[in-house]
């Protein structure tokens, strides 16, 4: 049985003063926890927030389940969640305002939304804070507010720009079990982070990228396999792979 793609990228290009990202080629499947991991300056958030139909490309396609983005960005748009290292919300709003503004903009049932909101914020800790402005809230906190707004019309993939940094141990672990979940149900996520920990026990599968170009993918113990050392960390295989640079990185990613 063929697995559903939930992203296809194909010959993605985007340059400012250099080329940021490279002929880029992607593929993920559907209910998929997908980390893209990559040095500064590697091209990972150019590429997502093109995905995400935040910036557009100079080359390339983009397909999210199906729907294309650069062609029908109102259709794909419905089915992604865009979530940065900063969150965006709105200070004079409590959390449940916030949500209740976000349902309105993508057309979410009134009931829904509220059932949706209530249990979001039960789920990731923010109940106490429930009628609170948002603008005297903590990082942690904005970044689980933003999270919330991003899955209450319920995407089939989200994306996430380094979503813990910043946060302590007890935050983390709230979103990192709020995002499990939702991959248990179906749900695609892609993830950028520095903290290779995360990805080593999170992510079915990494992807590597350096100089704006995939150079490598699979799962972490097919990237240990690959990289000679069975016995290797992330942490070892990444560095081996990026500061490599080698025809050795270039033939994992084959």
């Amino acid at each position: 049985m063929t697995q559903e793609l939930a992203l296809e990228v194909q010959g993605l290009c985007k340059t400012f003063d250099r080329p940021a990202v490279d002929g880029m080629d992607l593929k993920i499947f559907g209910g998929e926890f997908y980390a893209l991991l990559g040095p500064n300056g590697a091209g990972k958030t150019t590429t997502l927030r093109m995905v995400a139909g935040l910036l557009q490309p100079d080359a390339g396609e983009i397909s999210v389940f199906g729907s294309d983005v650069l062609n029908d960005p109102i259709e794909a748009r419905r089915k992604v969640a865009w979530v940065s290292d900063e969150p965006m919300i709105y200070d004079k709003l409590t959390p449940m305002e916030y949500l209740e503004f976000v349902s309105g903009l993508w057309g979410v049932d009134p009931s829904v939304a509220e059932a949706r909101s209530i249990e979001l914020i039960d789920w990731l800790g923010l109940k106490a804070h429930q009628t609170e402005r948002c603008g005297g809230f903590s990082k942690g906190m904005r970044q689980k507010v933003a999270l919330a707004g991003a899955l209450v019309h319920e995407p089939q993939l989200i994306i996430l720009d380094e979503p813990l940094t910043g946060l302590d141990a007890g935050s983390a672990r709230q979103v990192k079990d709020v995002l499990l979940s939702r991959v248990e149900k179906g749900t695609t996520v892609i993830m950028t982070t520095h903290i290779l920990e995360v990805a080593e026990r999170m992510a079915e599968r990494i992807g590597v990228i350096a100089n704006g170009r995939l150079i490598a993918e699979g799962t972490f113990a097919e990237l240990q396999g690959r990289s000679g050392n069975k016995s290797s960390t992330l942490e070892e295989v990444f560095l081996e792979l990026v500061e490599g640079g080698s025809a050795d990185a270039q033939g994992l990613a084959a």
